[in-house]
């Protein structure tokens, strides 16, 4: 008897997801709870576990999108692994000439037995994308299967070798140099990437979304860095950055232009007297934003400590759904791939997203003197249809203000 797993319900809004890796190949044998499959949603990565021990048996294959509810894969009774056996029949085939050619006929006999020359699906995902030929691969796993570990190792040799073979069929005049290559690959969108567009296109069409700029003179925070971070590092056992700054100058300047902190939900404004942060990071599968709920009530460490955990998370792909939804303002820093100015696309729900830039050596006027100084362009995009004008340009002047005089965040002034 066989047991059907499905995809489980992840989240009230999603109604799909991406079988993105096989954990386990078809035929292994899993134990219960053991994980089998990564699935990805539009919103977060998360792992399929098995429901009882068995024999696995798959039927989705990587890069599938799946509907909640759709079977992935059954799991067969089975008391051991199916590849017990083999190692008792490997002495006998050595003892006796005549053992492997049987065994390569009982093959031949068995339509059944397609494992010899056939790529996992993880292995068959990783050649197509090196454009190898299965065929031309030798398995090492059980009877002759082509492993991950053996699409990992293999080099699309037949290219190296095709130069050399082409003067036997034309003049080598006729040859000309290729200046690079003009190969091509196709890969699905996966179900993260397929949300993001929708909701930036769906940003850009139903909010009246404006941009205002300003400057900041990054120089006092520098200096207080420089100051203090060995300090901070011993005390906290973290870096002081730049991050924990903008956001506690963020939330400052929230509490004191509320609709920037606004959303609207139908014909209806919803004011928050909380700051949750979003924060945009990069993450291997695109961009995605988790939020540091109550920011405002927030230390400089607490937010770094936040931060810090929730980038290592991208970063392995671990990000819960709760995690990455509910944030009421969003920062994204295009500085550290050294983006000088960008208009950032608004967050929704969200009404307003601060954009950060890199930081240059520019020539400023200070007191009647020019002088150099690190500075910063900062953008503020807003809806417009709840956050007017003055109330913008007032929080963008805000910020302003407590970076390039820090003492006003830790006093409170």
């Amino acid at each position: 008897m066989s047991l059907e797993i499905k995809v489980p319900t992840v989240g009230e809004s999603i109604t799909e997801v991406t079988l993105s890796q096989w954990l386990k190949q078809d035929g292994d044998y899993v134990e219960m709870d053991e994980n089998i499959a990564e699935l990805e949603s539009d919103k977060a990565t998360f792992e399929l576990p098995a429901e009882k021990a068995g024999i696995l048996r798959i039927i989705a294959q990587e890069g599938d999108t799946l509907e909640i509810g759709a079977v992935v894969c059954t799991i067969e009774e089975g008391a051991a692994p199916a590849g017990d056996s083999a190692p008792a029949a490997a002495p006998a085939a050595e003892a006796s000439n005549a053992a492997p050619v049987a065994t390569a006929a009982a093959k031949d006999e068995d339509p059944d037995s397609y494992a010899a020359g056939t790529a996992s699906p993880a292995a068959a995902k990783i050649l197509r994308e090196k454009g190898i030929d299965p065929s031309t691969i030798k398995g090492t796993g059980k009877e002759g299967r082509i492993t991950k570990e053996d699409a990992e190792k293999a080099q699309p040799v037949a290219k190296a070798a095709a130069p050399a073979a082409k003067p036997t069929s034309a003049p080598a005049a006729t040859v000309a140099p290729v200046a690079g290559s003009r190969n091509e690959r196709r890969e699905k969108l996966s179900s993260l990437r397929k949300t993001i567009a929708k909701r930036l296109v769906a940003v850009k069409n139903e909010t009246a979304m404006l941009t205002t700029f300003n400057e900041v003179n990054m120089q006092p925070i520098m200096d207080l860095r420089a100051k203090y971070k060995d300090t901070f590092k011993e005390k906290f056992g973290i870096g002081l950055g730049f991050m924990s700054f903008f956001t506690k100058a963020v939330t400052t300047a929230l509490a004191e232009w509320p609709a920037v902190n606004a959303r609207i939900e139908d014909n209806e404004i919803v004011y928050s007297d909380f700051a949750d942060v979003s924060i945009a990071v990069s993450a291997p599968k695109g961009l995605v934003v988790p939020v540091i709920r109550n920011a405002d009530a927030m230390s400089l460490e607490q937010i770094e400590k936040a931060i810090a955990a929730l980038a290592g998370k991208a970063r392995d792909n671990k990000l819960t759904i709760d995690e990455m939804t509910g944030g009421t303002f969003t920062i994204t820093n295009g500085g550290v791939f050294g983006s000088m100015m960008s208009t950032p696309i608004i967050n929704a729900p969200q009404s307003a997203i601060l954009g950060m830039h890199n930081i240059i050596q520019r020539p400023i006027a200070e007191n009647g003197q020019v002088v150099i100084r690190p500075m910063m362009y900062i953008a503020l995009s807003y809806d417009h249809r709840i956050i007017d004008g003055r109330e913008s340009v007032s929080f963008l002047v805000r910020v302003k203000q407590l970076l390039e005089d820090p003492a006003r965040l830790l006093l409170g002034v």
